[in-house]
């Protein structure tokens, strides 16, 4: 039960506040009745239903405002409606908007006196650390995750074709769960398998999904796999943060670069669901960050510095795989609304894959709502999903000197064929460049394999 200040009454869901009370259900009708409106507030006639997705969406709206404007009275009595009316279990809408719920209920703990509000409001919600076995069974539920996968091994499987060394840097949100798969095909290559030297960048901060052992011991596991399928295999990891744009892996490649044979390596960069991670704003050159005196320093981010840092290491193929919406905005709001608006689908598809009150359905919701409360409730540094949208990282991946190679036909196929596994509702769609994942034709995943120019 929440409480935001003593002179509350004791229970939300017995009593309404007063400026509230109008709003609240008929129970005939199940309609909004008419409200006397405040300025800025909507109206009944602009709410809507009050269970609706657009009542709520307006409601987190008007909530965060007053935040921001350090209006607690009138923050208390919006979060006393959402609470009523978003509880943790409810529908699909429901729980999201009780999951931007939470998140404003932290961001008003930290703002002026709107702190009053949660002086003994628990509102954490613990993400799960997970073992390889959960891990794996968990990126299986969806394709979510298994799209990016199958989409970037189909084009690095085509890429690496004749090398007889092939160095897969792995950018990943997801501990290496996509590389038993590509090492499986490799296996069976008709010439024989390359040896693959895995370097990972591990991330020096706690992103979901959690795993519960080191790299080390993920890596002799990932070696020993390798080696079932007569795979010889390099692991190496490399402790890195994403808030200076992994110049550790950066500075490290490029002198391993130095000495990579011209003809026989091939250099995979496979970046999945972590680049967005990397801070978009325009900032001045870290002396950590190891670039050549070609970059720019003074206009560029951190994103543009490390683009053109894997440009000049000369790959032979580069996969980028992430979700498709904009979470960069310096504004809480816009980035309230486009958050809410993107991030119905994994509550949406969850109700198809996972039954209510499942272990694995509280581990998915409470990575979704870690990602809900760092795009709402932080600023800064602090704030580590900057989702930026497909169109902004192809200019980004054109502007560094790479051009698409697109995806085989075969390539395509692989996608289709894992999609069939999974509910109705997913699909694919294809342009020239690129391939998407939609959910009852959204946009989801995009992903994109390039070369250097």
């Amino acid at each position: 039960m929440m409480q935001f200040t003593e002179s509350l009454p004791p229970s939300f869901h017995q009593q309404v506040s007063p400026i509230f009370s109008s709003l609240m259900l008929n129970k005939n009708d199940n309609q909004i009745q008419r409200a006397r409106p405040w300025p800025g507030f909507p109206t009944s006639k602009n709410l809507g239903t009050i269970g609706d997705a657009n009542c709520m969406e307006q409601l987190l709206v008007h909530c965060a405002n007053a935040i921001e404007s350090n209006d607690p009275t009138l923050a208390q009595q919006i979060l006393w409606v959402l609470n009523n009316i978003a509880p943790p279990d409810g529908d699909s809408n429901q729980r999201l908007a009780c999951g931007f719920l939470r998140a404003l209920i932290v961001r008003a703990a930290k703002i002026g006196t709107c702190k009053l509000l949660t002086a003994n409001l628990n509102h954490s919600m613990e993400t799960h650390k997970f073992s390889i076995i959960e891990l794996a069974g968990f990126v299986d539920l969806t394709p979510w995750h298994r799209f990016g996968f199958t989409a970037a091994n189909g084009a690095i499987l085509e890429a690496v074709e004749g090398y007889s060394i092939v160095h897969i840097v792995d950018f990943s949100l997801t501990h290496c769960m996509q590389i038993p798969t590509l090492i499986d095909a490799i296996s069976t290559r008709l010439e024989g398998p390359p040896l693959v030297k895995l370097t990972v960048a591990g991330a020096t901060e706690d992103l979901p999904p959690m795993l519960d052992l080191s790299y080390e011991e993920l890596g002799a596991k990932l070696v020993n796999f390798a080696r079932s399928r007569n795979v010889m295999m390099e692991f190496r990891v490399i402790p890195s943060s994403s808030s200076d744009g992994f110049s550790n892996v950066i500075e490290q490649l490029r002198v391993q670069n130095l000495i990579r044979p011209e003809n026989g390596e091939a250099l995979v960069i496979n970046c999945h669901m972590m680049l967005h991670y990397i801070p978009e704003e325009t900032t001045v050159l870290s002396p950590r960050f190891p670039l050549d005196q070609s970059i720019n320093s003074s206009v560029s981010s951190f994103r543009t510095m490390f683009l053109k840092a894997i440009r000049n290491l000369d790959p032979t193929i580069v996969v980028l795989v992430d979700e498709d919406a904009d979470f960069t905005s310096n504004n809480l709001v816009c980035r309230l609304r486009s958050a809410f608006n993107y991030l119905w689908i994994p509550y949406d598809t969850m109700d198809t894959f996972l039954p209510r009150g499942s272990k694995q359905r509280q581990w998915y919701e409470a990575d979704i709502c870690w990602k809900i409360e760092n795009v709402i409730a932080h600023e800064g540094l602090q704030r580590l999903e900057r989702l930026e949208p497909k169109s902004q990282w192809v200019q980004r991946m054109r502007n560094a000197n790479f051009r698409s190679s697109g995806f085989s036909e075969d390539s395509v196929s692989e996608v289709k064929n894992m999609l069939d596994e999974h509910a109705a509702g997913w699909g694919l769609k294809r342009d020239e460049e690129d391939i998407v994942l939609t959910w009852k034709g959204h946009n989801v995943v995009f992903a994109i394999a390039w070369v250097p120019l």
